[in-house]
């Protein structure tokens, strides 16, 4: 089994299997996005959490704005889904309040609200803004963390002691980049790495493959020897590339922590 962590009171597996491939978002190319979305149909997302549960993974983690993975999602759920469902939630489609109104209701366990928008609060010093959405999502009694791109943001956030955890992004990816598109340099990782030891509370490392351009084996070795011992990671998983991609990286998981 994969060792698992008290995270903000879940018990949550170290390896937390992520959703961008789900929703096309490959951070590579548009040719890239199309045959995510293509391979991935409903009955697809559905059966990679099976497969992600059968093979010792017990969280998952899903935005709440791409139609198809949120209704996967729903039925998943409905339908007795074992994994613990983790929502990045953003509010291009609605407003914040009523998205994680929204989230909520369909049965997350926790919360974060997406980089993008973290990242926009903290370029503007908006903390009003920030404090209000944390302070109505704590309201309905769940964990609630933020993720965002580069470590000044997080260490804004940490200094307004408003979160429960961090959703660390281990490449600066283009929310504070200058220029348009995706950047990714290996620059980042480093930094991002020690943002989160420097941080107390849990942590979630993302993208820490840089979206596909990196070897597995030394982004898990790499990432777990960096993070906290109570921290995790999330990973999306194509099996269009490969369809034991899910128990390859347990595997991987396993051997890196001496499992």
């Amino acid at each position: 089994m994969i060792p698992t962590v008290d995270f903000c009171g879940l018990n949550a597996t170290r390896l937390i299997i992520g959703a961008n491939p789900f929703g096309g978002y490959s951070h590579q190319n548009p040719q890239r996005d199309k045959e995510m979305v293509s391979y991935y149909t409903i009955e697809r997302i559905k059966e990679t959490w099976q497969r992600a549960e059968a093979a010792g993974i017990n969280t998952m983690i899903t935005n709440n704005e791409t139609p198809h993975v949120l209704q996967a999602t729903q039925e998943y759920l409905a339908e007795g889904g074992k994994l613990q469902w983790i929502a990045q939630v953003n509010c291009r489609l609605t407003t914040m309040l009523d998205a994680v109104d929204e989230v909520v209701e369909s049965g997350c366990k926790a919360l974060f609200f997406h980089g993008g928008q973290v990242d926009a609060r903290y370029s503007e010093q908006d903390e009003k803004t920030l404090r209000a959405w944390v302070d109505h999502a704590h309201s309905h009694g769940i964990p609630v963390g933020v993720a965002g791109h580069a470590p000044k943001v997080h260490l804004w956030v940490d200094s307004l002691d408003l979160v429960d955890f961090h959703a660390v992004c281990f490449f600066n990816c283009g929310s504070l980049h200058d220029g348009a598109g995706d950047k990714f340099s290996l620059r980042d990782v480093a930094p991002a790495a020690q943002c989160t030891r420097q941080l107390a509370k849990p942590c979630i490392g993302y993208k820490i493959m840089g979206s596909g351009r990196l070897d597995a084996l030394m982004a898990f070795e790499y990432a777990f020897e960096n993070l906290k011992p109570t921290d995790v990671v999330n990973v999306g998983m194509h099996r269009g590339d490969k369809d034991n991609m899910v128990e390859e990286n347990v595997a991987l998981v396993q051997r890196v922590l001496g499992c």
